[in-house]
């Protein structure tokens, strides 16, 4: 049973990945990391965002997950890199130990997220950079047909029922300049509306809905929902925005 949740997970990480690829484009051109050796991902789920960073950057990567079921399917997905269970705010690694450390979409579900930036400064090589590469902010989510505001409604609510942090997004910079980090920049991932996403990216995010909405509202009106968003998509005239926000910061040579 969990081996098919898994399964889920992995298409939705593979959709979330497509979403922020322009960030990871952008970000590692502009940071020169071709010339750096060693990356570490906290929070590196199915192993998704580590096996595209180390193919296309040929760095050696190294994923941790305190889920101990993903980091096996990880190990099978991309055998390439390596991975193991443990903690973010309490890495297993020496200190100084890689050029970089990475994490995505991990922030806003974690209980302590200055501790893990606190664990990767610690881990991180003086020079080598820190990077947030995707953090949401529900609160400045943006729906059209505004019936389907209530659906971004249900979103923060099923957030926080959760333990996440749907406004985790707008406090990144700060976390950043509280980690002591220097050479910081941040900024949004660009909202731009071109065509329907497809089939496949449809079915992810609803049934991500679906579930997050279950206890909220009732299946016929989740349906309802979904069948104004697909018709929306349809006509070309949905539009949905939730501010994905990522950083960059160094740590400060000695």
């Amino acid at each position: 049973m969990y081996q098919e949740t898994l399964e889920r997970l992995h298409s939705r990480y593979l959709v979330q990945a497509t979403w922020t690829a322009s960030i990871r484009e952008q970000l590692f051109a502009s940071l020169q990391i071709q010339g750096t050796n060693k990356m570490l991902e906290v929070g590196s789920g199915t192993g998704v965002i580590s096996a595209e960073i180390s193919q296309r950057f040929s760095l050696k990567s190294i994923g941790v997950d305190i889920d101990r079921p993903a980091v096996g399917f990880a190990k099978d997905f991309d055998p390439a890199s390596s991975y193991l269970a443990g903690d973010g705010s309490d890495l297993p690694f020496q200190t100084a130990a890689f050029d970089i450390a990475v994490c995505h979409f991990l922030l806003l579900w974690v209980e302590d997220p200055g501790k893990i930036l606190e664990e990767m400064f610690r881990v991180t090589k003086p020079g080598g950079w820190i990077l947030a590469l995707a953090e949401p902010d529900y609160g400045g989510r943006i729906d059209f047909p505004r019936e389907l505001e209530t659906v971004g409604q249900g979103q923060i609510q099923a957030l926080l029922d959760q333990g996440a942090s749907p406004y985790l997004g707008r406090t990144l910079r700060a976390l950043f300049h509280s980690a002591q980090l220097s050479e910081i920049r941040t900024g949004l991932l660009g909202g731009e509306w071109q065509g329907s996403p497809d089939e496949d990216q449809l079915e992810s995010e609803w049934e991500t809905l679906a579930q997050d909405l279950s206890y909220l509202l009732p299946a016929d009106e989740i349906e309802r929902f979904r069948r104004i968003d697909r018709k929306a998509w349809e006509m070309g005239t949905r539009v949905l925005f939730v501010p994905t926000f990522y950083a960059a910061g160094r740590v400060p040579s000695m």
